[in-house]
């Protein structure tokens, strides 16, 4: 009777770990992030590091499609564990079982599901995420570097996760073994931010050693319990310039490194992707400024993303200047500007504006240029005045 009750008593958690996944609140809208495409390139919204009850998550694979779904995302890896199952015991124990559960929800509601799986080993590596697996299962063997090995032998795409995760005060540690991995090929790209964590050392190191840049929420309850929709407590996402929708495409531009990271509300990523896409975002309604006081006027800029953008007046021998402004998202804001404007009347001028939550370094912002003529209104003023 004791051993009944206690197999009674693991199906009942069993279920009621399943039902917990099941009975997360669906939502029945799907956000749209606002973030436009390249001109060459779509802007697929992705996070490539999630969780479910198959290790250590709390809902069932099905509901971080539904997740995704409602919170924007075009792509979505569930990356369980290899070597930490939680609920093994439970039966919850096939490598391949999220995706094979979640992979048909995810084409009804197209929403690309990539298949992986996390290497969780020691220090000093860590924890390593694999994706584009064929197979999760091969990655369960004893020794650390073989099942790095086995993930690039598939053809698989192999990120370093969380860097500072555990180390004091979150600093990371470039360690010889990351070395090691680094110059034979094992890892191609790192987060620079986890959740809730920015790594700005990891994002010089990105830059430096010509790795991925990647930002991912590593979710294991439900997502409404670790962020929170249209806040600055969102989900971290990594944005991958792709040249089509598909696995292919999105593997090739992470292998090609055309990502950026969106978090909070910045975007962080290389200058080659942020200066086209702060252009995308940030354009002007009319370039022709029209000017009716000598010292001021005043030019409206729209912005066409999800983020409140934070100007200010870029570095460069422009004679115009303006102070710090916010433009929130999705809408059109105004800019005053100020200079002897009648002496650039007629000319075209190349305004500096720094948007300082697009970064591309550590501590280095992207400046931008807008494009205005002025058009002086002054004369015509004058001319209405003396003829009464």
């Amino acid at each position: 009777m004791k051993v009944l009750h206690k197999r009674t008593g693991k199906l009942l958690q069993a279920t009621l770990i399943v039902l917990v996944g099941l009975a997360i609140i669906k939502a029945e809208d799907r956000q749209e992030i606002a973030i436009p495409d390249l001109e060459n390139y779509l802007t697929l919204k992705c996070d490539f590091h999630t969780h479910t009850v198959f290790s250590d998550g709390t809902v069932w694979p099905t509901v971080r499609i539904e997740e995704a779904w409602s919170d924007g995302l075009d792509v979505i890896a569930i990356t369980d564990h290899i070597e930490y199952q939680t609920h093994k015991e439970y039966g919850l124990s096939d490598y391949n079982a999220p995706y094979k559960i979640a992979k048909d929800l995810a084409e009804e509601l197209g929403i690309i599901l990539v298949k992986g799986g996390e290497i969780t080993r020691g220090m000093p590596l860590m924890h390593g995420n694999a994706i584009f697996l064929e197979d999760v299962e091969a990655l369960s063997v004893p020794d650390e570097r073989t099942a790095y090995m086995k993930a690039n032998e598939q053809g698989a795409y192999v990120f370093w996760n969380h860097p500072g995760w555990r180390m004091p005060n979150e600093i990371p540690v470039w360690d010889k073994v990351h070395d090691e991995y680094y110059k034979i090929g094992l890892i191609q790209g790192i987060e620079i931010v986890n959740g809730t964590s920015y790594y700005p050392l990891t994002f010089q190191w990105a830059i430096e050693k010509n790795l991925t840049i990647l930002g991912n929420s590593d979710v294991h309850g439900p997502i409404t319990s670790e962020y929170i929709r249209n806040t600055i407590r969102h989900r971290p996402i990594t944005l991958v310039f792709a040249k089509k929708r598909t696995h292919e495409a999105i593997k090739n531009a992470l292998t090609d490194r055309r990502t950026a990271v969106y978090s909070g509300n910045n975007i962080y990523g290389r200058e080659t992707f942020l200066r086209p896409l702060a252009e995308e975002i940030l354009q002007m309604t009319d370039r022709d400024v029209k000017f009716y006081n000598k010292d001021f006027t005043r030019i409206q800029v729209i912005n066409h993303s999800c983020l409140n953008l934070e100007l200010e007046r870029g570095s460069g021998e422009c004679p115009i200047t303006f102070s710090k402004t916010t433009i929130t998202g999705q809408s059109t804001g105004i800019i005053y500007i100020y200079g002897d404007l009648e002496s650039m009347a007629g000319k075209k001028i190349d305004l500096p504006v720094k948007v300082n939550n697009f970064l591309t370094g550590p501590a280095d912002t992207l400046t931008v240029a807008l494009e205005i003529k002025l058009i002086s209104r002054m004369k015509k003023l004058i001319s209405r005045d003396n003829s009464g």
